[in-house]
């Protein structure tokens, strides 16, 4: 017997897969950087919190010089500690594919003592001919990747996409077979909060076989900034995270399938929501300005967006405790980011590192004789 061990406590667990889906463009690969960022300088709560551990991502989708490395530059990451990896076979580079490369995957990773491997997305890993619709074939993917995961304690987050059907359950949403979730032992979806009028993302905790779902939501917006190179500034994206979200990712998924309050109700419900808590002193329970908003005759969605439209922060008033309202602070005080990042710009993307090519190297033998190289 043993415990659960936590890469991030209570939202992604050692040893295991775990899930991110959501819709395309809104910072599911910059949730990855953002965790690479966490992971290398030691920064993540979790087991590995004060001690910087490597990560290997494999991405399939984007390129390695232009969108990756500035992302994980963007994120605060130390690129000497961050592995890309590509399969030798026979002298022809090919990229790591499943489950043909675990084998091979899980020396590498046990030599390197790396924390995480990020799959980006974890759909375009898996080998051709394998149909990723049938839950049975799946399955001879996903496992032995599992397997490599328990032996080796290793993290595996991988990415992956929403289906354009309209329901309102995240793991029902997500492309290909029921067995991506199913084999997964958490999943974190995330969906944009159109009601919240700043772009802003919430990220929620769908599934949790290992732990608790009751933890709360993360609220993020996605900023744009400008990282240097040896050739000029690159712009990308960096992920911020803003504090707790009152609203869900099945909050946001129930609504969308709703018909949208009109902008005159969300702006009549605002006015009065800000003129309640006026008279409340400035703050009250949020079950008691439910209350009161129902008798007024406006819906809890209606409410909720106004609150967003109307910048009423909700805190939680303690252990157990319920919602706190409150108006918005005054212009020149700033929400804590808890679990926000600090960047660390120490020097610019690398084209060519000290021990290789694109920076460090490392070279293990597959159980095909295939030879995987991960290198920055």
């Amino acid at each position: 017997m043993r415990p659960v061990r936590w890469v991030w406590d209570g939202r992604i667990p050692a040893g295991s897969l775990t899930l991110i889906p959501g819709r395309e463009g809104i910072g599911k690969s910059l949730t990855l950087a953002w965790l690479a960022g966490q992971l290398t300088r030691g920064t993540l709560p979790g087991i590995h919190y004060g001690t910087p551990r490597p990560v290997i991502y494999a991405a399939t989708e984007d390129s390695w010089g232009q969108t990756i490395a500035p992302r994980l530059y963007a994120a605060g990451a130390d690129l000497d500690m961050v592995y890309r990896v590509d399969v030798d076979n026979d002298g022809a580079f090919d990229q790591l594919t499943l489950p043909r490369d675990c084998n091979g995957m899980a020396v590498e990773i046990e030599q390197l003592g790396v924390a995480l491997l990020a799959a980006d997305p974890l759909l375009s890993l898996i080998q051709a001919g394998i149909d990723t619709h049938r839950d049975r074939d799946l399955r001879t993917a996903l496992e032995p990747l599992v397997k490599m995961a328990d032996r080796t304690g290793c993290a595996v987050v991988g990415l992956a996409h929403f289906n354009k059907s309209d329901s309102r359950d995240a793991l029902n949403l997500i492309t290909g077979s029921r067995a991506f979730s199913a084999v997964s032992r958490a999943v974190m979806a995330i969906a944009r909060d159109d009601g919240a009028g700043d772009g802003s993302c919430v990220m929620s905790q769908v599934k949790n076989n290992l732990g608790s779902l009751d933890v709360p939501s993360l609220r993020y917006i996605i900023e744009s900034v400008e990282v240097p190179t040896e050739e000029g500034p690159a712009s990308t994206g960096r992920l911020v995270f803003t504090g707790e979200s009152d609203r869900s990712v099945a909050d946001i998924l129930s609504e969308s399938g709703d018909q949208a309050d009109s902008r005159e109700e969300r702006s009549s419900a605002a006015s009065w929501l800000v003129g309640f808590l006026m008279q409340a002193g400035g703050e009250a329970a949020k079950k008691d300005v439910l209350k009161a908003a129902r008798a007024e005759g406006i819906a809890d969605r209606t409410l909720d967006r106004a609150r967003q439209q109307a910048r009423v922060t909700a805190d939680r008033s303690g252990f157990g405790g319920g919602s706190v309202w409150k108006l918005a602070l005054s212009d020149g005080e700033e929400p804590s980011a808890p679990f926000a990042p600090q960047l660390r710009h120490s020097r610019q993307v690398p084209e060519r590192g000290a021990n290789g090519v694109n920076g460090a190297t490392a070279h293990a033998q597959s159980s095909t004789n295939d030879h995987v190289g991960a290198s920055l």
